[in-house]
């Protein structure tokens, strides 16, 4: 009786291995279309009507959003190089959505009040509660906004002068609902974690972003850097806040109702990336709670649209479940160390042990696609090869390691659990140095997850001595990748807060 309820657990655990590798295995394919797609949006030509600003009378009125929270540090540059811009000052409003609750608000206050006197139609627009996070922010300051385009820019981003020349003339098509640009790192090269996180925006950034709007697939507004028509946030349903990425909402709102996207991968937005890693810990918190709550939110909305192709729902669907990624690695890490006892018990069940090639190809497919972003961003050549090989597997482990964080804000959001927008600290690194590190925002509390991702470094370990002892060594590199991947991030986690 024991010996059948063992057999019968075994199949359970075999099942939800196989299962976990297999959605992994889909999402890869998916990936690989989005290459194929990347590519042959190379060969397109770009026809889009444009606006001539030649002619002044077809310069449209825009108006720039600047949602902010407690941004002493970055605050000035960003008000800075806003006012910088090259744009008719009368066909420019900023508006500064200051939700901060710390003495920034006067500074902040200061800045505004000079560039005012210099000319510039500038607002500083404060609010008694943050009700409703960014997006309320956004909505609120939407009331009175006098421009037909809302441009948006985080604290930490840095646009170039030419920036709304570069974007706003491709509304002349009165289909487009938005335009998005990539976003640029200021700090690429200050760390390992600013790597990695490069590395995995760069692909998000060209491969997801191209393969997907070149197909006229749904892609995202990604939070900032980007044009909103301002009849398209209206007839979408306006900003709500019922999930942590109100952009990632919005924008499928605005393409269900048949409002068309530009994303211009030639256009890059600097900006800064969390350079701690318990801002990136936060940051990668809200991304992934939010994406698995608009996959509860939209996924029936895509699948039942009858104006949308099912190609498009297909890669709508996956994109709605990027996040949820992180649960099928965390699943197959925890399962892989039990499927290798129940190998070495059931022999007769080792045939079903091969499912592990899907995982091999699905690394091979993200391997061949990232090395496509990576060699348009960074360059080709056999030098950078070698350093794409290591900066590839360090990201492919870190991000495992990253998988038990990932997963508890994935199944929150697929639960329904509501909480509070957390903000991601801002540093300024470039200008501040060393200094950063007094950064009156950071946390110095240790997550509670960290505990938990200690003893995961050590049931890695305990993965790698069983291939050893059962002389099965199939599972060592995943085991290997888990082991660097959650230790990285526990000892940083660890080390960060001192």
């Amino acid at each position: 009786m024991l010996l059948n309820k063992m057999l019968v657990l075994s199949y359970i655990v075999l099942i939800l291995y196989s299962f976990a590798i297999l959605l992994i295995f889909f999402y890869g394919l998916a990936q690989f279309n989005l290459l194929i797609n990347y590519l042959k949006s190379k060969k397109q030509i770009d026809n889009s009507e444009k606006f001539n600003f030649t002619n002044p009378t077809e310069i449209p009125f825009v108006t720039i959003q600047l949602p902010i929270f407690n941004e002493k540090y970055v605050v000035e540059r960003l008000l800075t190089t806003i006012a910088k811009l090259d744009y008719p000052k009368e066909k420019l409003e900023i508006q500064v959505l200051d939700d901060s609750i710390d003495d920034s608000i006067f500074e902040t206050k200061a800045i505004i009040d000079d560039l005012h006197k210099s000319g510039l139609d500038i607002k500083h627009i404060t609010r008694t509660n943050r009700i409703g996070f960014k997006a309320g922010a956004l909505k609120e300051g939407l009331v009175t906004a006098k421009g037909e385009f809302i441009a948006i820019f985080d604290a930490d981003f840095v646009p170039q002068k030419d920036w709304l020349f570069q974007t706003i003339p491709y509304f002349k098509d009165k289909k487009i609902g938005v335009v998005q640009t990539r976003w640029g790192h200021l700090n690429r090269d200050y760390s390992i974690l600013t790597k990695i996180q490069a590395f995995a925006l760069d692909a998000h950034f060209t491969l997801e972003q191209v393969g997907r709007n070149s197909q006229l697939h749904f892609i995202n507004f990604n939070g900032t850097a980007g044009v909103w028509r301002k009849e398209c946030i209206i007839d979408a349903g306006n900003w709500e806040s019922d999930t942590l990425t109100e952009d990632l909402d919005l924008s499928y709102r605005a393409q269900l109702k048949n409002w068309k996207f530009k994303y211009l991968e030639n256009v890059e937005t600097p900006a800064e990336l969390p350079a701690i890693i318990s801002a990136a810990r936060s940051q990668q918190f809200r991304w992934n709670k939010g994406g698995a709550e608009n996959f509860r939110k939209m996924n029936w909305r895509v699948i039942t649209s009858k104006s949308i192709p099912l190609k498009t729902k297909i890669h709508g669907i996956l994109h709605l479940l990027n996040s949820s990624m992180f649960l099928m690695i965390f699943a197959m890490a925890i399962l892989s160390i039990p499927v290798l006892f129940i190998k070495n018990r059931y022999g007769h069940l080792v045939i079903l042990f091969d499912i592990l090639i899907f995982f091999v190809i699905t690394s091979l497919l993200f391997f061949i696609s990232y090395w496509v972003t990576f060699k348009n961003i960074q360059g080709g050549g056999f030098k950078n090869f070698l350093k794409y090989i290591g900066l590839f597997f360090t990201f492919y482990a870190i991000a495992m390691g990253f998988s038990f964080h990932n997963t508890i804000a994935v199944l929150e959001g697929l639960l329904g659990k509501k909480s509070e927008f957390i903000r991601t600290p801002k540093f300024n690194i470039e200008s501040l140095k060393d200094k950063w590190k007094d950064n009156i925002y950071i946390s110095k509390k240790v997550s509670k997850n960290t505990i938990i991702e200690g003893l995961l470094v050590l049931y890695s370990l305990f993965g790698l001595y069983s291939g050893y002892k059962f002389n099965d060594f199939a599972l060592y590199p995943f085991h290997l990748m888990l082991l660097f991947g959650f230790g990285y991030v526990f000892i940083k986690s660890i080390t960060d807060t001192k």
